[in-house]
Parts: C-alpha cells; sequence; structure tokens
C-alpha cells in the first residue's frame, strides 16, 4: 500500500509542475503577445497559444469568479494565486512524502 501511495503523490506532483509550466507559460506569452513580439496571427503560433490558454482558463477560471472586481479591473493576479495555491498543494504533499520515508 505505501508503494501505491508514494506514486500516486509523485504523479500528483507531477500533475501541479506541469500546471505551474501552463500558468507561467501562459502569463509570458501574453506578456510577448502584449509587446508586439510574437505575432499570433501567425496559425501555428495562434494554435499553441489558444491550447494552453484553454488549459490555463480551466485552471484560472474559477478563481476569477471569486475575487472582487477592484482586484481584476486593472490586472489579472489570479495567475500568482493558482501558482501559491499550487505551491501550497506542492510543500503538503513533500511532508507526506517525508513522513512516509521514515
Amino acid at each position: 500500500m505505501g508503494i501505491i501511495l508514494v506514486a500516486f503523490l509523485f504523479l500528483i506532483k507531477s500533475v501541479i509542475s506541469l500546471a505551474e509550466i501552463v500558468v507561467i507559460v501562459d502569463v509570458l506569452l501574453s506578456w510577448l503577445i502584449m509587446a508586439n513580439v510574437l505575432n499570433d496571427r501567425n496559425q501555428v503560433m495562434w494554435a499553441l497559444i489558444d491550447g494552453i490558454r484553454k488549459i490555463s482558463d480551466f485552471m484560472l477560471d474559477p478563481i476569477r469568479k471569486r475575487m472582487p472586481a477592484q482586484l481584476t479591473a486593472s490586472f489579472d493576479i489570479s495567475p500568482v494565486f493558482l501558482l501559491l495555491l499550487l505551491k501550497f498543494f506542492d510543500l503538503i504533499i513533500d511532508g507526506v512524502l517525508r513522513k512516509l520515508s521514515l
């Protein structure tokens, strides 16, 4: 049972790491598009941006719905909250894995 739990926790850690990467890439891509460094009219680039945006919006929309309008009026800080939440769960899993290794 312990090995299965450890494997499951490592799988969750991998999903958390992948989610963190997707959110960071989405933020960076949006900055690069706003700065006109990337051309979102390019079909390949648009497909990449659209795919990453759909995945990140799936994670960010629940946070955006619960945030006050004053916070989201000028600058979207929901990625910061999501990254903090993901890091929180990552640290909890690390603690559980340390307890299991004793």
